[in-house]
């Protein structure tokens, strides 16, 4: 009498897949110049505003600066939703704007180079791809933030701003920014779904969402009619701007909430766009 054995394929939990999927991003991530190329931009970009608001103009006279402390290159001083000069909008947020960029470009590759054909043809769920790349998006963007802090606080400091500020709103604004990455990564992990097939366009709408031109544009309405603005809070740019120099600890609770509540949102919504439509 012959003994047989059945063997039994169990079926990879979700952390598993997921842990898998991010070993794959994230090896690709480290593995691509993009990836180094953006860090660095994020870097230089800050030095360079706050250096060439101080040079000279051509009848030799010096420039008035734009900012008149360190910081304020990293988070404007309190809650503006309506920009009231280029030095409220000329900060941290602007990781937000390059950042979108980067992912149109870490994902598109995914598209052009028949990764995602390959991925969806043997296992991946759907689901997963959402939650994978945003996650590994969101991880870059809080990198570029990181190195955004230290370009703009080497070229506050060469050029001689004032460093006065109150730490703790501070720590928070920054901490606020980078809790924001999730939230604006799923956005453009998202419009990347859905634009896939036209990198121009996944591009240009990452460039656009990431501006905040809908939120500003919103807000000066609200505002002309006398309005309050509170409500915009709800929204990415809306919940950014709330990390500044004047933030408290309920600053930080919104940036978490909304940045989570909008991740959940996008990733929810582009994993039944790609389940129900051609991904290649």
């Amino acid at each position: 009498m012959t003994n047989t054995r059945e063997i039994k394929f169990e079926s990879p939990t979700f952390a598993q897949r997921i842990k898998g999927m991010l070993g794959v991003d994230f090896y690709r991530l480290f593995h691509t110049p993009l990836f180094y190329i953006f860090l660095a931009i994020a870097a230089i970009i800050p030095a360079m505003v706050s250096a060439m608001t101080m040079m000279p103009d051509q009848s030799g006279n010096t420039m008035e600066p734009l900012y008149s402390n360190v910081w304020q290159i990293i988070a404007a001083s309190k809650s503006l939703y309506v920009i009231e000069g280029i030095a409220d909008y000329a900060n941290m947020n602007m990781v937000f704007i390059f950042g979108g960029i980067m992912v149109s470009i870490f994902i598109g590759h995914d598209y052009k180079s028949g990764y995602v054909k390959q991925l969806f043809t043997t296992h991946a769920k759907k689901q997963d791809y959402m939650i994978s790349k945003s996650l590994t998006c969101a991880f870059a963007m809080a990198c570029m933030c990181i190195t955004y802090l230290i370009g703009g606080t080497v070229g506050g400091l060469l050029v001689g701003y004032e460093t006065d500020v109150n730490i703790g709103s501070l720590i928070i604004a920054i901490l606020g920014k980078i809790i924001m990455s999730l939230g604006w990564a799923s956005l453009y992990t998202f419009l990347n779904v859905i634009f896939r097939k036209y990198f121009g366009i996944s591009i240009t709408s990452s460039f656009f969402f990431g501006t905040g031109i809908l939120i500003i544009g919103a807000a000066a309405i609200v505002e002309s009619l006398k309005l309050p603005t509170s409500f915009l809070n709800i929204f990415l740019y809306g919940a950014s701007v709330n990390a500044n120099l004047s933030s408290n600890i309920g600053a930080l609770i919104i940036c978490i909430v909304v940045s989570v509540a909008w991740a959940v949102f996008y990733n929810v919504l582009g994993t039944k766009i790609l389940s129900k439509s051609d991904v290649y």
